[in-house]
């Protein structure tokens, strides 16, 4: 029984990590977000969209995180958490985005992300998005 309460306290934790990163994330406050990856965090967007699709490192993540915040009218984009799975040290949750766009655009995406913590940090996240949304309001 202890080892079970104990993951159930770290996948909580995990969790409420994830939660307040998506708090932050809709802030559009690249450096806060930054905050809660690890050095070494990578981060894959599904899909073939230039500047967006594959796998970043952090520096590339802020990079592109700057960009699309650069596009919006608030200068960040809201994320919404609908359902969460948390087993050990991943959490998975599905999620739903809003921002209006400096273009006359509204991006209302809706995900499935999968982060995995540890020590406290967020070391990898796979974004799994409608990718034809993001390049109609994107591109």
């Amino acid at each position: 029984m202890g080892n079970v309460a104990r993951a159930g306290s770290l996948e909580a934790a995990n969790k409420k990590l994830v939660a307040e990163f998506m708090e932050v994330f809709s802030t559009g406050n690249v450096e806060a977000i930054l905050g809660y990856l690890a050095p070494t965090a990578t981060w894959w967007v599904a899909g073939t969209i230039d500047g967006i699709s594959g796998t970043k490192n952090k520096q590339e993540f802020r990079e592109m995180l700057s960009g699309l915040s650069a596009n919006t009218k608030t200068g960040a984009i809201a994320l919404t958490p609908i359902a969460w799975t948390a087993e050990d040290d991943r959490v998975a949750v599905e999620t739903e985005s809003y921002s209006e766009m400096n273009n006359g655009r509204v991006y209302n995406n809706l995900y499935h992300f999968v982060f995995e913590v540890r020590d406290g940090l967020i070391q990898s996240v796979k974004e799994f998005l409608d990718t034809e949304h993001t390049r109609a309001v994107f591109l």
